[in-house]
């Protein structure tokens, strides 16, 4: 075996030393000297301003210090430590307060060295309305500022929807808004096939609806069991009695309770509320799977795939993740975890200081809570397989779209863009985002078409301001481009002239490094007849079953499909806009006054002086505004 050779090993130590920029080590230096001994977080800050890294300490000196030892810093850390150009330090009471602030501001500024958790979009709940004699029982995701209780996580919107389908199914709990409510006449059809029991129209007194609404409270906070067997007792009672309709409707309430009982596969016996939380790690990704249980039930499960080195491990991606996880959310009681955490005791203490409860975080050794932890193990591990083969297959189609655009490489980043309006009217434009792990919805965006000198129905001129908003922010924003706001490859819907103006806004900006292509369809508008329009080129069409082309026919149809939405969205806000709502003086009391009197906008604008008058809560002088404002001319 040849044995390595000292002067080559010295060189080698060399060349990594000499990547590092000694004004990266000597910025650190400086803080040391004046740097306090206590907790806190710190940040590492490159020349353009950009957060590299955020990290927390018991002794911001001595972690900060770490940092000048090169020799015990991996390849990856060098870099970051070579791009500092200055810190920022916090210092808090405890190491708890830290590690919260550190999750904080890692998902406020994203740092590119940091463990990163990428989806975390709030939770839904169900909300039990308060402060009416007849409770209504919603869907809420968001603040939880309106009156009420709340139940959940549920992870996701079809877990809530299943639950409010038991809840109407055993309970009758109205789920209509207040302003539905207080206008009906008659029952609705959820009456008619017993899923709600009218309170609208008085088919129930409020103690009655009151005892309904003590029940599915109970039930949502894990006491089914003791609902069935109440509802068992009064059918019993009900059929001994001969009132056999009663009974049935007994016999209803309590299979519906059964049914969502027969859908919990697993279940946490003795725990009231908990969350199981696993991590897989293959092919330097991790995936999370989070179990909810609440109320003793199943709420459902979710998957994530953080953000981080190929070096870090299940425990070390799982502890970040659970400080990033719990940072906009309420922790449970209870963190059942697949692996043991560098830091388990500060993580259960930090989430105790954050809900005001103790919080245990426990690695399960035995028994049913280490088959709940396995569960949800095997998930992650299955979850985590399925990712990497859908990666595997988006990673060949790039790189078949590569190989057909004639490009350098696999494209990393992929903009398509498309515009919707009906005859010119409400233009909108919208850009989709594709990479190697699929749609990045994230990075989706949205534009309401501002120029008012664009010829309504002139998608070129649409599609210009579109390009020119889109590109002149990211020149703005990151002329360096570094931060990953900038395409490989721009994607339009459309043919010559569409790719004729986005090369002449690109040209305009002075971009000549973003390579363009055009998708259309043939003159007869079939699907699988695409051609794809280069610039300088011919263009080309591929084979109707070939991969790429379905690739781009779905990347086509996904900003088709993201525009449209954002269309009907903007259409419904400007038909829930009335004549009413410009007039000085009248708001939302007044103007509900007058649609109740007159029945409709339209109405109101033909009214008469002396009908206006009529009207409660519109004096003279108001109803002489109103006149006037819809019977001057000019």
């Amino acid at each position: 075996m040849a044995k390595k050779h000292p002067d080559k090993d010295k060189a080698g130590k060399s060349a990594k030393q000499a990547d590092i920029r000694p004004g990266g080590v000597r910025v650190i230096e400086a803080h040391l000297r004046t740097l306090d001994a206590a907790p806190g977080v710190y940040r590492m800050i490159n020349s353009g301003g950009d957060v590299l890294y955020v990290g927390k300490a018991k002794n911001l000196n001595k972690r900060v210090a770490s940092y000048t030892n090169l020799k015990r810093q991996p390849t990856r850390l060098l870099r970051m430590i070579s791009e500092t150009a200055s810190m920022e330090f916090v210092t808090t009471h405890t190491e708890a307060e830290a590690l919260l602030l550190e999750a904080n501001l890692i998902k406020r500024y994203k740092p590119r060295y940091n463990i990163l958790l990428r989806d975390d979009k709030s939770f839904p709940k169900i909300l039990l309305t308060g402060g009416h004699a007849f409770a209504q029982v919603m869907k809420h995701r968001g603040a939880e500022n309106r009156k009420g209780q709340y139940f959940g996580p549920f992870a996701s919107v079809w877990a809530v929807n299943e639950t409010l389908t038991i809840l109407q199914r055993a309970f009758f709990l109205r789920t209509c808004s207040d302003s539905v409510f207080e206008n009906r006449t008659r029952p609705c059809l959820l009456y008619q096939i017993k899923r709600c029991s009218a309170p609208c129209v008085d088919r129930i007194d409020v103690a009655g609806y009151a005892e309904l609404v003590a029940q599915a409270r109970a039930f949502l906070t894990g006491e089914s069991q003791k609902i069935q067997r109440d509802l068992a007792r009064r059918m019993q009672t009900a059929s001994d009695q001969q009132d056999y309709e009663t009974a049935a409707g007994f016999r209803d309430r309590i299979r519906a309770l059964t049914r969502v009982q027969a859908h919990q596969d697993i279940n946490l016996s003795g725990v009231d509320e908990a969350d199981v939380i696993a991590a897989h790690q293959a092919g330097g990704h991790t995936c999370i799977e989070v179990f909810f249980f609440r109320g003793g039930r199943n709420f459902g499960n979710r998957a994530y795939y953080p953000s981080h080195a190929r070096d870090e491990n299940e425990a070390q991606v799982l502890e970040a993740f659970i400080g990033q996880f719990y940072d906009n959310k309420e922790p449970p009681r209870l963190l059942l975890l697949s692996h043991r955490l560098p830091n388990q005791a500060l993580i259960a203490d930090a989430l105790g200081v954050k809900s005001g409860r103790k919080v245990s975080v426990v690695c399960p050794q035995r028994g049913d809570k280490l088959n709940l932890v396995e569960h949800a193990l095997d998930n992650a591990r299955e979850a985590l397989g399925r990712r990497l083969s859908e990666s595997a297959s988006q990673r060949r189609l790039l790189e078949g779209l590569a190989e057909v655009l004639d490009l350098d490489a696999a494209p990393e980043r992929i903009e398509v863009y498309d515009n919707s309006h009906i005859s010119g009217t409400k233009a909108i434009g919208c850009m989709i985002v594709a990479g190697p792990e699929g749609m990045m919805k994230n990075a989706y965006r949205k534009f309401t078409i501002k120029n008012p000198d664009i010829t309504p129905g002139d998608d070129y001129a649409m599609m210009r301001e579109v390009l020119t908003r889109r590109f002149s922010r990211a020149l703005k924003e990151d002329p360096e481009r570094s931060r990953g706001q900038w395409p490989d490859l721009v994607l339009i819907d459309g043919g010559v002239g569409q790719l004729s103006v986005t090369l002449d806004v690109l040209k305009e900006l002075e971009i000549d490094d973003v390579v363009v292509a055009g998708i259309a369809k043939g003159v007869d508008r079939n699907a699988g007849r695409e051609r794809i329009f280069l610039p300088g080129r011919e263009p080309i069409s591929l084979a109707p079953r070939d991969p790429v082309l379905y690739f781009l026919q779905r990347l086509r149809d996904e900003a088709h499909r993201f525009a449209i939405g954002f269309h009907r969205q903007k259409r419904g806000k400007a038909v829930t806009k009335s004549s009413l709502d410009g007039i000085p003086g009248i708001g939302p009391r007044r103007k509900k006054a007058l649609l109740h009197h007159f029945g409709s906008a339209p109405s109101v604008e033909g009214a008469g002086l002396t009908d206006l008058e009529a009207v409660e809560g519109v004096s003279k002088a108001m109803a002489k505004k109103i006149y006037d404002w819809f019977h001057t001319e000019g």
